[in-house]
């Protein structure tokens, strides 16, 4: 009792960080929940497209023209080469397309006459090329069979189907995807909370006069370490426990669904780890000033290197690479895992269940190198 009462005043004395790194949660939870707020519709892009006709207005030519006009932005401005080469590099147009003389003709005489196009080269300028493409190509198929008329109708009878898409999931995939961004950021609030503290309150009891009074007290070494371990699994117990129910107040009833449990549990196999290598570190660190420093190396590079802060989808492979040796990894690959799951079996559960236990594999590892520093450092005493 006498050990979790001083460490009640340690920690008391450590609230100021704790506070500091849930506002963080806070602040970048709430700003990423707001920014990834999607509603799952889509929305088809038009390119902003200008048409230079040298043919006559006329059959194919005229349909080809409705046709670009009714799928494409059209845009006007001064028709000489040097403003329409300005207005693509300033992307006030992305593609330019001349039909030239006689197009119609040669079309129906089968010369494939050739349209000339200029592009700024990026994805609209992309749209706009897809969309002439197809018109052509579908021409060309029904120009060996057909007349005029026939064709042009075979053509918009062929371009006007479209495909319906349907939404086969029943997943909550925007709060789903809001509880992944949620937890992803804890990594860093649990790795800094709990090392920060633990290794001060390790710290503290490790000075000099309170480790002499340990050692002449009634307590039982074994007693004494027992009462610290307990004492702090029970603040990382604790701080794993607020965040959760932050995240059900930010994110909502989606934590309670299946995937939503499992984030959970993923979270408190990894707290666990954390805790594992709070204890080790702090019986290494003996400084209180190198605290802040471990946070930094620690906390801070794993979670720009294991996807907490950037999507793993957007780091370069060499950097995944680097982040398997590191215990966040399996934890932010799990909360991918576990938010894209539909129909819970052992089949689909089996990668995220190996991933928790390599963070228990982890666990163990690092409380075998804890238990050999702390048997070499008592017989140095």
């Amino acid at each position: 009792m006498t050990v979790f009462k001083t460490f009640l005043k340690v920690l008391n004395k450590c609230k100021a960080p704790i506070i500091m790194y849930t506002i963080f949660l806070i602040f970048f939870s709430g700003f990423n929940l707001k920014t990834s707020d999607n509603q799952m519709s889509f929305s088809a892009s038009k390119p902003d497209v200008l048409i230079l006709n040298f043919d006559k207005e006329e059959g194919v030519t005229k349909h080809l023209i409705e046709y670009l006009e009714k799928n494409s932005n059209q845009k006007e401005i001064e028709l000489t080469e040097e403003k329409i080469n300005d207005a693509l590099f300033y992307r006030d147009i992305n593609y330019v397309i001349y039909i030239p003389k006689n197009f119609r003709q040669d079309f129906l005489e089968h010369k494939n006459p050739k349209i000339e196009v200029k592009s700024t080269g990026d994805y609209m300028a992309s749209l706009a090329e897809m969309l002439l493409s197809r018109y052509l190509k579908v021409a060309q198929m029904y120009n060996e069979i057909n007349t005029e008329e026939e064709l042009i109708k075979n053509i918009e009878e062929t371009l006007n189907q479209s495909l319906e898409v349907e939404m086969t999931t029943k997943l909550d995939t925007s709060s789903l995807e809001k509880a992944g961004l949620y937890y992803n950021f804890t990594n860093y609030c649990l790795l800094a909370g709990c090392i920060y503290v633990i290794c001060l309150i390790l710290s503290s009891f490790k000075n000099e006069k309170i480790n002499k009074r340990t050692i002449v007290s009634s307590m039982e070494y074994k007693k004494f370490n027992l009462s610290l371990l307990l004492s702090n699994s029970l603040f990382a117990f604790v701080l794993w426990l607020f965040y959760v129910l932050l995240s059900i107040i930010l994110v909502g009833k989606v934590m309670f669904t299946a995937n939503g449990l499992f984030l959970i549990l993923n979270s408190f196999v990894f707290t666990f780890c954390v805790l594992t290598i709070a204890l080790l570190l702090g019986n290494i660190v003996t400084n209180k000033n190198a605290v802040n420093g471990i946070i930094n190396v620690i906390a801070l590079g794993s979670s720009f290197l294991c996807g907490a802060f950037v999507p793993m989808e957007f780091l370069p492979i060499t950097v995944l690479n680097i982040a398997h040796i590191l215990p966040s990894y399996y934890f932010i690959k799990n909360n991918e895992l576990l938010i894209n799951i539909e129909q819970f079996n052992m089949e689909t559960l089996q990668p995220a269940l190996i991933n928790m236990g390599i963070l228990l594999l982890f666990s163990v590892f690092f409380i075998i190198i804890t238990n050999i520093i702390s048997s070499k450092k008592r017989k140095i005493a």
